[in-house]
């Protein structure tokens, strides 16, 4: 959709949103980012996938990209109170190797591969430096963590620095402790980390299309009203 086409649709499907609603998208935008996105690799347990997501909301992360090789993943509802409609959700499910097909499709994008593993020796989470560029941050699944494909195209490797008699968290814990990190840090920096304003006017009409009573209705209203508009389509699921 073009930005004349958007602002239009923007304007029209506001008229169906509370405008307590609104304010919140707006105030949430502006601190979204795709700065920083994570990678779950091969999840085993679906709630522990959708615990990150949720999290991903929370710290203000837009993309997450799900690689599901063995393990297929099925939203969770309960765990994720409704934070897929907000986040970006990626899934790998179609390729012979879907671990490789999600780390070359990143670096294409910009983005330096950090792998999280408590047993590979490089840099503690505090001491990762930021400044260095758009990182995507790799979590291996429950079992096994991170694949031996992860470990060959890393760029970097962080760990969480642990002191009692367990290898490591669980996977949901692990990537709130990191995401809490280097969101702290990246919002203490002068890095622009935040969404570019087309980013901005996309999520705020797709937002507001899903806050409508019946989205779909609403989308054929508005190009109802705006035929020569029909070949520009928004779809808010893509």
């Amino acid at each position: 959709m073009d930005k004349a086409t958007r602002n239009k649709f923007i304007a029209f499907v506001q008229e169906y949103v509370q405008e307590e609603r609104i304010e919140k998208f707006h105030k949430v935008l502006q601190e979204r980012t795709k700065y920083i996105t994570i990678v779950l690799e091969n999840i085993i347990q679906s709630q522990n996938a959708s615990a990150v997501i949720r999290s991903c909301d929370c710290f203000g992360i837009q993309d997450t990209h799900i690689i599901e090789n063995e393990y297929n993943y099925t939203i969770n509802p309960l765990v994720l109170k409704g934070a897929n409609q907000w986040v970006n959700i990626h899934r790998y499910n179609k390729k012979e190797n879907n671990t490789l097909d999600c780390l070359k499709t990143l670096k294409t994008k910009g983005y330096r591969i950090v792998a999280t593993s408590p047993h590979i020796n490089n840099v503690d989470l505090d001491e990762l430096d930021i400044s260095k560029g758009k990182m995507a941050l790799v979590m291996g699944n429950e079992r096994e963590g991170i694949s031996d494909i992860v470990k060959e195209h890393a760029d970097e490797f962080v760990k969480i620095p642990m002191v009692g008699f367990s290898e490591s968290f669980n996977i949901s814990v692990s990537t709130a402790i990191c995401l809490n990190q280097i969101t702290t840090q990246l919002r203490k920096s002068s890095i622009n980390y935040h969404l570019t304003e087309d980013e901005k006017e996309e999520l705020l009409a797709d937002w507001c299309l899903k806050s409508t009573h019946i989205p779909h209705k609403t989308e054929y209203e508005f190009y109802r009203r705006h035929p020569e508009l029909a070949s520009r389509k928004f779809n808010a699921h893509e």
